[in-house]
């Protein structure tokens, strides 16, 4: 299945290029609305919900994988009929393109390019998830603290059970002791997570709006902050691109 956006030469529309970065979160949606529909008669789904974002970065690795590997495409690039391409300074055999509107070589992506788009479109995303979900669960937890207080101040300072103290207590203050090192780790760990998760997503949302205001008034061939780190362009397949990728995908769905 291939859309097809309106537009000549190789450069891709900022729609086209909007569209296929919104395509994830837009399937992550549908995905996860299904699910609920289908636990309501499959409890055991449910256990699917509670690890929703494991779940739906393992299925993206799976097609990400796939995608960038056959194609030099993202999921969502490749349904759009876009290709990445490597932005190369000095001309090598092999195929080489010139983009003549802005006097660069473009080639294929090399090895560990493959790796790194894989790690932007799959790792990266589902860290930015898990971050976001803990600092909602330490906001929720300050409001409700500063609203209520905090539950463990509320016996600190009872002494009307005073009960001698015997070997198996003092063995439990010990395990409880380390349990409260612990406990005082992970909340130390999502107060740093609850104070700079809110500069990091301001200034990812920041850079994000720059690229893609520059890439709309063609000031810029990058989409995004990650592809220029990769040094890579995102330009439309050619009709020899296109028509080699399903000549091979025929050929591998008649082996045997």
């Amino acid at each position: 299945m291939l859309f097809q956006v309106g537009g000549q030469g190789t450069r891709p529309t900022f729609f086209e290029m909007s569209a296929a970065q919104q395509l994830p979160s837009s399937l992550r949606s549908a995905l996860a609305y299904s699910l609920g529909v289908m636990a309501l008669r499959r409890p055991i789904l449910h256990k699917v919900l509670d690890y929703e974002d494991e779940f739906f970065a393992l299925l993206m690795l799976v097609l990400e994988t796939h995608s960038v590997r056959t194609t030099d495409a993202s999921f969502a690039e490749s349904l759009y009929g876009l290709r990445r391409r490597s932005v190369k300074i000095k001309i090598k055999k092999g195929d080489v393109h010139l983009d003549s509107a802005n006097g660069i070589q473009l080639s294929g992506l090399e090895k560990h390019q493959r790796v790194l788009s894989v790690v932007f479109l799959v790792v990266l995303p589902y860290l930015k998830s898990k971050l976001h979900s803990i600092y909602n669960k330490e906001r929720e937890s300050q409001l409700h603290a500063n609203l209520w207080g905090s539950s463990d101040e509320r016996f600190d300072d009872t002494d009307y059970l005073d009960i001698g103290v015997t070997p198996v207590d003092q063995t439990r203050a010990v395990s409880d002791a380390e349990l409260s090192s612990r406990a005082r780790i992970l909340r130390g760990a999502k107060k740093f997570i609850g104070v700079c998760y809110p500069l990091i997503h301001a200034g990812h949302e920041g850079a994000t709006f720059a690229y893609q205001l520059l890439y709309l008034l063609d000031a810029t061939g990058f989409y995004s902050l990650g592809l220029q780190a990769l040094g890579i362009h995102v330009c439309r397949a050619t009709g020899q691109e296109l028509v080699d990728g399903c000549f091979f995908k025929n050929i591998k769905d008649e082996e045997p």
